[in-house]
């Protein structure tokens, strides 16, 4: 297998971060056509919003074993492998109009997804040191960010002109690239394999989880991103079904959204010597006080712009808190790198998956006063953690 070689260090680092995005990518792109795939494909709302969860799922639930996959195995062949899979299940997603074989795909896109990232994830632990891996761990969480910035508004106009397929037919070309240059120029960074044991895997998760603040963080990550997929899931059909605005429109608003979810990442990079939790509990209060506003507001205007405006600024929090917990989470345990990262990326994932897809369907949000209701429950749940957080500390 080949090793990076000194020389390609640099570039393998910029195909690193290149890698990181897939997974916002490949949930984002097509949220402007998802009001158009269930029309062209007679299908309820909720089957398509459906797509996305199975997505996030299939994604958090193979991180729990794909970091010791990584670990076992190496970087190098295994992001080979995954991105060579990507190619081919986003050209069969984009073939088919049968949801059964797109939940197939989804949940494929998902577990190679999981695999890639956390691979990535690792990547910076093997190959940077000291502050320089806190450097490159915080920059990752927000080129990570880019994903979901770029991928809608891309979408968007994709949808207009192409259709929905063209999402999926886009992906798969950028894998290819991807698959292309990291054969030519990256390499394996593992150093010591550990072994891919069950019994050893039951013994990490086990001995991480005990780290309290580990199992904090992870929760927090969750709930941060669950306000970002929860908007995700009805933003689509409100802007374009309710409020009548065109898939373009409802791409640019996910470009707003997502540079918000930069800026909130940016902003942690900037507070990274701050004293951690004070910050963050400050980032909750702040967020929790948004939501209330917007709660009130919704009674005088219910505009794309009011509704716009609110998610903007509450997504800045939620991604300061976001960037900051994964950051910590995923450097805890230097020596475990890629298990540590596949167990925050797992249960984090699963997480926002599983309660943002519960919020929507609950709600049905189709008006702000809906969405601002369903912000406000992971507000008070991002509340609940840190209050409990701090009482551990405190009796520490």
């Amino acid at each position: 297998m080949s090793v990076l070689k000194e020389k390609n260090k640099f570039i393998a680092t910029i195909l690193a971060f290149a890698v990181i995005p897939m997974s916002g990518l490949s949930t984002d792109i097509y949220l402007p056509s998802m009001p158009s795939m269930a029309t062209e494909l007679g299908l309820p709302e909720s089957s398509i919003q459906l797509t996305l969860s199975i997505f996030l799922i299939s994604y958090g639930l193979t991180q729990f074993f794909a970091g010791s996959v990584v670990d076992a195995f190496g970087r190098y062949r295994v992001s080979l492998i995954s991105l060579a899979l990507f190619v081919f299940s986003f050209l069969i997603t984009a073939t088919t109009k049968d949801i059964v074989v797109i939940y197939a795909m989804r949940v494929v896109q998902g577990a190679l997804a999981g695999i890639v990232v956390v691979s990535k994830r690792a990547f910076f632990v093997d190959v940077y040191k000291g502050e320089k891996r806190k450097h490159y761990l915080s920059i990752m969480t927000i080129v990570w960010s880019v994903g979901p910035i770029i991928a809608p508004f891309i979408g968007g106009y994709l949808q207009k002109h192409f259709g929905w397929q063209s999402n999926f037919y886009v992906l798969a070309g950028y894998s290819f690239l991807l698959l292309l240059f990291e054969f030519l120029f990256s390499g394996e960074t593992l150093k010591v394999k550990r072994p891919f044991k069950i019994d050893f895997l039951v013994k990490e998760y086990n001995m991480m989880f005990r780290a309290k603040d580990f199992f904090y963080g992870i929760l927090m990550c969750g709930l941060s991103y669950a306000m970002v997929i929860f908007f995700n899931l009805c933003g689509a059909f409100i802007i374009e079904h309710k409020m009548g605005y065109s898939e373009v429109v409802a791409g640019y608003v996910s470009l707003v959204l997502g540079l918000a979810w930069m800026c909130g990442g940016f902003l942690g990079r900037f507070l990274i010597k701050k004293a951690f939790l004070p910050k963050i509990r400050i980032a909750n209060y702040i967020q929790l006080a948004l939501i209330v506003a917007m709660f009130f507001a919704s009674f005088y205007t219910n505009t794309i712009y009011s509704l716009v405006a609110f998610a903007f600024l509450i997504h800045i929090t939620a991604g300061f808190i976001f960037n900051n917990y994964f950051a910590y989470c995923i450097g805890r345990f230097p020596d475990s790198a890629g298990i540590a990262g596949g167990l925050t990326g797992g249960v984090a994932f699963i997480l926002t998956s599983a309660v943002s897809y519960s919020i929507v369907a609950v709600l049905k949000p189709a008006i702000q006063i809906e969405v601002a209701e369903g912000y406000f429950i992971l507000g008070i749940f991002g509340l609940l953690v840190l209050t409990l957080t701090k009482w551990r500390k405190a009796h520490a």
